[in-house]
């Protein structure tokens, strides 16, 4: 059964001064008495049982209808050279929509069972100043009430079916900007999203960058649907900081955000740079320790051990299935691998310090080692005690870094 994880960040002091002035005492490895960072990491891990929670959050808005490839063409009329949209694309030309039914089909249809999987579909029926710009304001599917893998992959086949209820074309169809923000404000509210027994996921699936916020506040428009011209102009300005302050907030109550790029607008122009940053600041980067983690294009930032494009990015069908199963196989987890951030990470070894409910462990072969780029490895018999932990019995585990700055 998939692995259960909860996480809290949390500093904590870790030296002490003594009666002078300015003095540092610790009991790690000598480091320059200047300036010292002393963040403590807390895990508390139950390695059985612990299905984590998934809801997808995906954009129905009308940009869903154009085709995966507008070079490709065969999606454009051979007299007016107008390009296809939806059930006007002949069969060789499978729009966005089309694709995504298609590669959610196949992975729900294998793998549903991997997390407790709900669905929430964005924009909103609600229109702003005449437009189809709100924020989503409920959930097409909660996530499901039980555990077993029959019961989840059950679930998983409803939420392929409200998928594909959604038809290709103008219809009936994908319509309306793509308020990320707010729709992720509002599935991050919901209260099946905040538990302390699960993890807690959400997986944004967009084909294009945020706008329709009324309430931007940027002091310049970037315009990213129509003309932006009155009444609409705020509606069509690109909604960078609203998506990414909304995606810390979800942060902020121990919530990640993946996020994924599907088609050109999100693999080029503004895109790379706001999904960017709306998937550092969700918790849930792709992770690297070499340029080959990373896939043609891209390469991986080994001081950080992430990849220089952060988020995951499908140009068609099978890449997006490919990031699904990706992201999947990073749920499963591993009980005895706490991850750090990148500005978490000491500079030996010696720098840190493990303590599994309340008992410290130094580095060793039987204990915990750094793994470079990627968080601290539980070793032997210490993981094996973790390995053997249970919701009736979790474990805590704490990792204490001393950073120089």
């Amino acid at each position: 059964m998939p692995t259960r994880l909860h996480t809290s960040a949390a500093l904590a002091p870790l030296l002490a001064c003594a009666a002078l002035a300015g003095c540092q005492t610790y009991d790690f490895e000598p480091v320059p008495p200047t300036a010292l960072s002393v963040p403590s990491i807390e895990k508390t891990i139950a390695a059985r049982g612990n299905t984590p929670n998934l809801m997808l959050l995906v954009d129905t808005s009308g940009s869903m209808l154009e085709p995966m490839n507008s070079a490709n063409p065969i999606c454009r009329s051979p007299t007016s050279g107008v390009l296809c949209l939806g059930e006007g694309c002949p069969a060789g030309c499978p729009t966005r929509w089309s694709a995504l039914q298609g590669a959610m089909s196949s992975f729900l249809g294998a793998n549903g069972a991997f997390a407790r999987i709900g669905l929430a579909l964005y924009p909103g029926k609600q229109l702003v100043l005449g437009e189809q710009c709100g924020g989503t304001d409920s959930l097409t599917l909660d996530l499901p009430a039980d555990d077993n893998t029959e019961a989840l992959q059950t679930h998983a086949e409803a939420v392929k079916a409200e998928l594909h209820k959604i038809p290709n074309h103008t219809r009936g169809g994908p319509e309306g900007g793509t308020p990320t923000g707010a729709s992720l404000l509002y599935v991050g509210s919901q209260p099946q999203l905040q538990t302390d027994e699960r993890s807690d996921f959400v997986l944004l699936l967009t084909d294009g960058l945020p706008n329709c916020n009324e309430n931007n506040t940027s002091l310049s428009c970037r315009c990213n649907k129509g003309e932006c011209t009155d009444p609409y102009e705020w509606l069509g300005c690109l909604d960078q900081d609203g998506s990414v302050s909304a995606v810390r907030t979800l942060r902020g109550r121990d919530i990640q955000t993946i996020v994924i790029g599907f088609g050109a607008d999100t693999a080029s122009g503004d895109g790379p740079a706001v999904l960017n940053a709306m998937a550092e600041a969700g918790g849930f980067a792709r992770k690297c320790q070499a340029d080959a983690d990373c896939g043609t294009g891209d390469a991986c930032d080994t001081r950080l051990g992430l990849c220089q494009r952060r988020y995951y990015q499908a140009a068609n069908q099978d890449e997006l299935a490919t990031a699904l199963r990706q992201i999947s196989e990073r749920f499963e987890g591993n009980p005895c691998l706490i991850e750090l951030a990148h500005d978490q990470f000491p500079p030996s070894p010696g720098l840190a310090r493990v303590l599994v409910n309340g008992e410290g462990f130094g580095e060793g072969d039987d204990t915990w080692r750094l793994k470079p780029g990627v968080g601290v490895e539980l070793l032997g018999s210490l993981c094996a005690r973790v390995q053997g932990s249970s919701p009736a019995h979790p474990v805590r585990i704490e990792v204490r870094v001393v950073i120089p700055r």
